[in-house]
């Protein structure tokens, strides 16, 4: 059987272009190695926002006391978690399954190799079959970044460093966690396990937090969690792992962090190896596919989209240009702006961001007003959070005030920066953003009057 489309993975990227694919009339192939979903559904988003939720709910039973509710007996079961976790993980990947069986996508278990062309077009091979196919869309994903750290690949061996994969099945609670990496993943574990009582620190080469992220919003991040006892060495080069314990260079002396566990979070790397790609001629940069904005890559009729073409690793990034690849090959016109794309970190509080922060717009030598506003003007944020320090803060063009970038820490900030992205993506003035009418009470009200500060 020939196919209209072969598709190389089967997380966000990979299934849903399927679907789309699927719905436009195409018949779809999909080879997936390990489970559908991918990295997002089985070891990443899904799994870390169950775990999350559960210690979000032990935060706020301890807390209780200072909202007039009182509970003598707060409890968590990280056991029950880590099982429901599963069974949450479970139903959705059936879900995924069922959908494209009923949309007539095949799907083989198996990771996909490319043979080379045949008449057909292109020749795929998986779980030991052969296939062929006129279009190829190559989702094969990222895997979690080893790199050459004396000690490293020996302590995931042995059970005493873990990558994101690890750690989410991890059924006893570490004393002691150290965490090699304050990017999204790693602040998200911190915050997991320091809510359900293990002492973490974490360990960052860079001189703050959070990547990318607004640095003035990544300091109010990091105070928080420092005052629930976490432990942030920032500027520390890790020089080895040992027995027991994490070795660092911090300020030109060594030292060392005992922990009962690591955690490897320095990153993910696009998953390339072994794919086929020197069969075809497929351009790769860093190992990871060279796509333009319409996810083409140099060969024609061959597409990638999702973390493999290292743009933008983030599985709703993923999800736009599978769509934007399918959109391609049946001609319509259709590019992804990876300008607009909102990022989350899911701590408590929240962190969520689009567009410019002040730093990157320095960077490109934009001419930017930066501002920021209390989240305290929102009635609710006051109600709900009475000790809470969050900002919202934006990045507006100072020639036309148009908005270019918002960063907001607090609660509900994942929830509201889509119609911050769409702000974006419009490149609206505050002008018109000021004639939007908010629901009251709200938190994302403040977005709209904070325009009003410029």
């Amino acid at each position: 059987m020939s196919y209209d489309l072969m598709i190389l993975g089967g997380g966000p990227a990979g299934y849903n272009a399927a679907e789309r694919a699927a719905r436009a009339g195409m018949k779809v192939l999909v080879a997936e190695g390990r489970a559908l979903g991918g990295v997002c559904l089985n070891e990443g988003c899904i799994p870390t926002k169950t775990l999350l939720y559960s210690a979000k709910i032990y935060d706020y039973a301890k807390h209780s006391a200072e909202y007039g509710v009182s509970f003598s007996d707060a409890a968590i079961d990280h056991s029950f978690v880590i099982d429901r976790k599963d069974r949450v993980v479970k139903t959705l990947v059936g879900g995924i399954g069922a959908t494209l069986k009923k949309m007539g996508v095949d799907v083989v278990s198996g990771f996909g190799t490319i043979l080379g062309r045949n008449a057909d077009g292109f020749e795929l091979e998986a779980n030991g079959e052969r296939f062929s196919g006129k279009r190829l869309l190559i989702c094969t994903g990222s895997t979690a970044s080893v790199p050459p750290i004396p000690g490293l690949r020996e302590s995931i061996q042995s059970g005493f460093g873990m990558t994101n994969r690890e750690i989410l099945d991890l059924k006893e609670v570490p004393k002691e966690l150290a965490v090699i990496g304050g990017g999204v993943i790693g602040l998200e574990m911190a915050s997991y396990f320091n809510s359900i009582g293990s002492h973490v620190t974490v360990l960052e080469m860079l001189d703050h937090i959070g990547g990318p992220t607004d640095r003035e919003i990544a300091k109010i991040l990091q105070n928080n969690y420092a005052k629930k006892g976490v432990t942030f060495l920032l500027g520390a080069k890790v020089t080895s792992i040992g027995t027991g314990c994490v070795n660092y260079e911090l300020e030109g002396k060594s030292s060392s962090v005992s922990c009962d566990r690591v955690l490897i979070s320095i990153g993910r790397r696009p998953h390339t190896e072994g794919i086929g790609a020197e069969s075809i001629g497929l351009l790769l940069e860093r190992g990871a596919v060279v796509t333009n904005e319409f996810c083409q890559t140099n060969v024609a009729g061959v597409w990638a989209a999702g973390d493999v073409n290292g743009k933008s690793m983030l599985a709703h990034t993923a999800y736009r240009e599978g769509e934007v690849a399918v959109s391609n090959m049946l001609g319509k016109r259709d590019r992804v702006n990876y300008l607009s794309i909102p990022s989350v970190i899911y701590t408590n509080p929240e962190v969520a961001s689009v567009g410019e922060t002040e730093d990157s717009a320095k960077s490109k030598g934009l001419d930017v007003i930066c501002k920021t506003m209390t989240l305290k003007m929102s009635g609710r944020y006051l109600a709900e959070n009475e000790k809470g320090d969050g900002i919202v803060k934006l990045v507006v063009g100072a020639e036309h005030k148009n908005l270019l970038g918002l960063s907001v820490i607090g609660s509900y900030a994942s929830e509201m920066i889509y119609g911050c992205a769409m702000m974006v993506e419009k490149e609206m003035r505050l002008s018109e953003i000021q004639k939007f009418v908010f629901p009251h009470p709200t938190v994302c009200e403040v977005i709209r009057e904070a325009t009003f500060s410029f």
